[in-house]
């Protein structure tokens, strides 16, 4: 690596690794603690690439992003935060930064996205920022916040869709947020100011229930909730509003917690519906799936909490074992009203794990993971998929270069699943799949997957 990295957080653990990490790599690094001081130096000329926290003792890190896109534009900035929720997230990507990241964050994933940044800068000038802030009403403080790998995924995936014209599918289990995803896409969105109508089974039992759908949301967003309840004949209607749709239409999307593809296999949900609904698919995982954000949630629910006028508490270590280990099946919705409840209940400041088997009912630990197609070959699921990529383009064949396409759609989440199997161990990993580990190397570069779970910076 060569250039000239700018380093601004209010850490001082975290400016004296990354500096010594960034000098090892043959980088030059001006550290601060103040924001201030950062766009004096960003003002001067100096720098390649700046990192830089969010909240500093004199200013917000995102809010300096179009200052210093207008100043420089080109400068790449990766932005580093403890605040890990959808907005900060959003925000980043709103404001054009080169990257975001966490905290805690991998040291070797930091130094590889900075490399890539200031290689970047060498070849690219990337336009100046015209983002627009985000509503007040966006701002507001969601409960969809976490820091393991699935949960910064999703929020990449809505940064990067926030702002086409394609229609989005949120599916997910019951009480993991799918609503709140497809508002949070609309809040920061460029349609954020314009109505956001959400479309139930009721709304459609009328021939005149979609123009006022159309005439409510105008070129806003329509969110169909849980589409997949909805029947033959409201079904029919969606597909006829769909089809009538000209210019300046509104943002499509539509929530389920069922499966569609199955539901359409057995004749029960309209193939023409479904392929209009599924620009993008969206998933959102499940508690069980991201069991390490939960005292990320829990903490999140406890300030909640408190600032409706309820006494502070927090889980004793024994507790929060208890918690983590449980099944969840309702998902954030069924921690947050469970935590809601041991507020209120609970007479010690310290919730104890007595506590929470009495709400809980003493409920056995962590249950597998449900997986579909039980009995089905591996070879069966994909045909099904592949069959279903060919429908898609109606008739016409699909673009030339299918072989090498498939088998990149294979390899990335192969590579990933198995990475994440053996905690990121490249030898383990290579093993695993039976491939020369320089092979696995270049794999992991040309498909730009980010390896995680080694050292942490807090």
């Amino acid at each position: 690596m060569d250039g000239t990295i700018l380093v601004a957080d209010d850490d001082r653990t975290i400016r004296t690794v990354l500096t010594q990490a960034l000098t090892r790599a043959g980088c030059k690094v001006h550290a601060t603690s103040s924001l201030v001081t950062l766009m004096r130096w960003v003002e001067e000329g100096k720098g390649d690439l700046v990192i830089s926290d969010v909240m500093m003792p004199d200013g917000n890190g995102l809010e300096a992003l179009p200052r210093i896109a207008e100043e420089r534009p080109g400068l790449p900035v990766i932005v580093i935060s403890a605040q890990n929720t959808i907005m900060t997230a959003i925000q980043a990507a709103e404001a054009e930064a080169f990257d975001y990241l966490p905290k805690p964050f991998d040291l070797p994933d930091l130094m590889k996205r900075a490399a890539k940044a200031l290689e970047v800068k060498r070849r690219v000038n990337p336009a100046p920022s015209n983002a627009k802030a985000p509503s007040e009403a966006a701002r507001e403080d969601l409960p969809l916040v976490g820091r393991t790998p699935a949960m910064q995924t999703l929020y990449r995936l809505v940064a990067r869709v926030m702002n086409t014209d394609l229609p989005v599918l949120v599916t997910g289990e019951s009480g993991t947020g799918k609503s709140l995803i497809a508002r949070a896409i609309h809040d920061f969105s460029d349609r954020r100011t314009l109505p956001f109508v959400v479309v139930s089974a009721s709304d459609l039992a009328t021939m005149e229930g979609p123009a006022s759908v159309i005439s409510r949301a105008r070129n806003g967003s329509i969110l169909f909730d849980e589409v997949g309840d909805l029947d033959e004949e409201a079904q029919a209607r969606v597909v006829r509003m769909l089809d009538s749709f000209t210019d300046n239409a509104p943002r499509i999307m539509a929530t389920s917690q069922a499966n569609l593809s199955s539901k359409m296999e057995s004749g029960v949900f309209r193939q023409d519906l479904y392929y209009r609904l599924g620009g993008v698919s969206v998933a959102v995982p499940s508690l069980r799936e991201r069991v390490d954000d939960i005292p990320l949630l829990a903490e999140h629910f406890f300030a909640k909490a408190e600032r409706e006028g309820l006494n502070l508490r927090r889980f004793t270590d024994d507790a929060m074992d208890l918690v983590r280990s449980y099944s969840w099946p309702g998902n954030v919705r069924q921690l947050e009203n469970t935590i809601r409840r041991l507020v209120l209940t609970s007479p010690e400041e310290e919730i104890s794990r007595a506590d929470v088997e009495a709400v809980l009912g003493n409920q056995p630990a962590m249950e597998p993971l449900q997986g579909g197609g039980e009995g089905e070959k591996l070879s069966s699921s994909v045909a099904k998929h592949l069959r279903r990529y060919f429908d898609l383009h109606g008739g016409v064949l699909p673009p030339p270069g299918l072989y090498q396409r498939i088998l990149r759609e294979v390899e990335l989440p192969l590579i990933e699943i198995s990475l994440d199997a053996v905690g990121g161990n490249q030898a383990k990993c290579a093993d695993l799949l039976g491939i020369n580990r320089n092979t696995l190397r270049k794999k992991i570069n040309d498909l730009g997957i980010q390896v995680t779970r080694r050292r942490k910076l807090m």
